[in-house]
């Protein structure tokens, strides 16, 4: 039976995901620090088929221990690391706390570079496995009033382009998701030096939310698929197009954009 381990399992996107793979049959593990979480996205899935795995991502000491937990349970196999958890912060760059910042870089990359180091020796192990890392949309051109959370996006989209290289020749693959808007609880983070949410500045913007059934459904595709990276949304299809087709537009854009 194949496998797949997502973190930020508890909600939102690695929620769908885990949906998703479990529907097509896969053995499921969930980890997340948020032990609620964690319990509410089990009782949507074959308990025979599912594990709950409670752990901070930045803690590579957790990471050792849930690896193994899961591949005693999965008989060694690891086909699928959804390496998902993240966090969010918007607002004015200059104005975002310093403890939010430390927070934002460590779940966002640390947590994913120990991820994809620490299951390395699963995946190589593992014939025909994916490493599949959440990027954004953010990560497609830098996004004012998102910087940290865009800088850290684009470290996962670069981490994801070399270990493609690297690892082709092992037999792992190597993908991204890059989301646009989803209205998931990171959006519930408020916006530095401001009384709105994330998500009161995307309605307040006019942009769009993309499912998180669409997400999984684009994950799914990734792990089948030779896609480096999957756009998903209609917000990350408009802005590969602008990066690529309109860039002095799109610099322009971002320089009057402010999320407050």
């Amino acid at each position: 039976m194949k496998a797949i381990l997502v973190t930020g399992g508890g909600s939102g996107i690695g929620r769908a995901v885990a949906q998703r793979f479990a529907a097509e049959g896969w053995r499921v593990g969930l980890a997340d620090i948020d032990q609620r979480g964690l319990a509410a996205t089990a009782a949507l899935l074959p308990r025979d088929r599912t594990s709950t795995h409670q752990m901070d991502v930045r803690d590579p000491a957790e990471w050792e221990h849930v690896l193994a937990d899961f591949a005693a349970i999965s008989d060694g196999r690891l086909d699928v690391l959804f390496n998902n958890a993240g966090v969010a912060a918007g607002g004015a760059f200059g104005e975002i706390g310093i403890e939010a910042l430390d927070r934002v870089i460590d779940v966002n990359f640390r947590g994913v570079a120990y991820g994809a180091r620490l299951a390395y020796p699963y995946l190589r192990a593992t014939p025909g496995s994916c490493l599949l890392n959440t990027a954004s949309a953010s990560a497609i051109y830098g996004s004012s009033g998102l910087a940290a959370y865009s800088a850290t996006k684009f470290a996962v989209r670069g981490l994801t382009e070399a270990l493609d290289g690297e690892w082709a020749r092992e037999g792992i693959r190597v993908r991204s998701l890059m989301p646009g808007f989803i209205d998931t609880a990171l959006l519930s983070a408020p916006v530095a030096g401001s009384n709105r949410t994330a998500r009161e500045a995307v309605v307040a913007a006019g942009l769009e939310f993309t499912p998180v059934e669409a997400v999984a459904d684009q994950a799914w595709a990734a792990v089948q698929g030779d896609r480096l990276h999957t756009l998903v949304g209609p917000t990350a299809r408009r802005l590969a197009f602008a990066a690529r087709w309109l860039p002095g537009r799109l610099r322009r854009s971002m320089r009057r954009r402010v999320m407050r």
